[in-house]
């Protein structure tokens, strides 16, 4: 009798083990450095008892990796999210149609022009384009014109423009200003004697250890170098009346198409979207700032509503980085 006992409780039991529902979880490729992405993705599992699997891009690979993976698996979509250090991506993911469209209830407040106007993708805690200049100098560069000032011939540095940001940001250039006219100033810098290095990171060192006047860098570069105690300041530039402005480079999330995992995926990208998210980005080592107003953050940055940023739509941005790899690549031959 006793042992009919334990053999019904041990099949009780099986089944009541066998019907326990999975965990929830959620895919999601990441091209946003892992040491600053991973800390808010265990923050999202803690919180909502969701598990990520997270695709991370390797350094050698940087935006690219994931995004190709993306392509590939279009017929057969493993990711449900995608989280992007910039939108540019984004959008050639857009028009390949690989993305959903999701409005997350968090995306209000968010500026419209950092944003899909149709919620394909959606920014949120961002890098700015600023420009790191030696403490004490006697005439300090303020806009990215500067580049051309006979004044800062042979002292001044920047990241090389086939890659990174600093593409992006010559692409924008273009947006607003027109081929021709970008072509004109990338020669103009050449003239002036601009030197090269191989990232924002190594150019915002070369400033750092007063090799260089200034340079063109991403926020969170000059940031880290001022927490370091560097003699360094950081300056917004063009922000003039009649300039165009500073570069905004937000991280976009975005839904995938028939993601497995939909509404995981919504609850991730709202979580990602959310104040608290960009106050937690805003104070980790990566310094990026909240689009959304009223978030807390360090004093050594400033808020994005009080930074004159460029009119850029992300769209022909990306349309233009592909038109104008010819004219930077011709640039670059020159230089070395």
């Amino acid at each position: 009798m006793k042992k009919s006992f334990f053999l019904v409780g041990s099949a009780l039991l099986l089944l009541a083990c066998s019907n326990k529902p999975a965990q929830k979880s959620v895919t999601v490729y990441v091209s946003e450095d892992q040491v600053f992405s991973e800390p808010l993705l265990k923050d999202f599992e803690k919180s909502t008892g969701i598990k990520v699997n997270a695709i991370y891009d390797t350094e050698e690979s940087k935006s690219t990796g994931v995004m190709n993976r993306l392509i590939a698996e279009k017929n057969n979509p493993q990711a449900d999210v995608y989280w992007a250090n910039e939108p540019i991506r984004a959008e050639v993911l857009r028009q390949k149609g690989i993305l959903a469209p999701y409005q997350s209830p968090n995306a209000q407040g968010i500026p419209n022009n950092l944003r899909n106007k149709d919620y394909f993708w959606t920014g949120f805690s961002a890098r700015i384009r600023v420009i790191i200049a030696q403490k004490g100098l006697s005439v300090s560069p303020t806009s990215i014109m500067a580049y051309t000032d006979t004044q800062f011939k042979n002292k001044a540095v920047i990241a090389n423009p086939l890659f990174g940001t600093t593409t992006a940001h010559m692409a924008a250039l273009a947006t607003l200003w027109g081929t021709d006219k970008t072509k004109q100033f990338l020669e103009s810098m050449q003239t002036n004697k601009v030197a090269l290095a191989t990232s924002n990171g190594e150019s915002a060192d070369f400033v750092a250890k007063e090799s260089y006047a200034f340079a063109l860098v991403d926020s969170d570069d000059a940031v880290s170098r001022r927490k370091a105690g560097k003699p360094i300041e950081i300056i917004y530039p063009d922000q003039g009346k009649d300039d165009v402005g500073a570069l905004v480079v937000p991280n976009a999330v975005m839904l995938i198409h028939k993601a497995p995992h939909i509404k995981e995926a919504k609850i991730l990208i709202d979580y990602l979207l959310s104040k608290e998210s960009e106050a937690k980005l805003a104070f980790a080592d990566c310094a990026q700032i909240p689009l959304h107003q009223g978030v807390k953050m360090p004093a050594l940055m400033k808020p994005i509503e009080k930074i004159k940023t460029m009119n850029i739509d992300f769209q022909e941005v990306a349309l233009k980085m592909q038109e104008i790899q010819p004219i930077l690549k011709a640039w670059l031959a020159k230089q070395q």
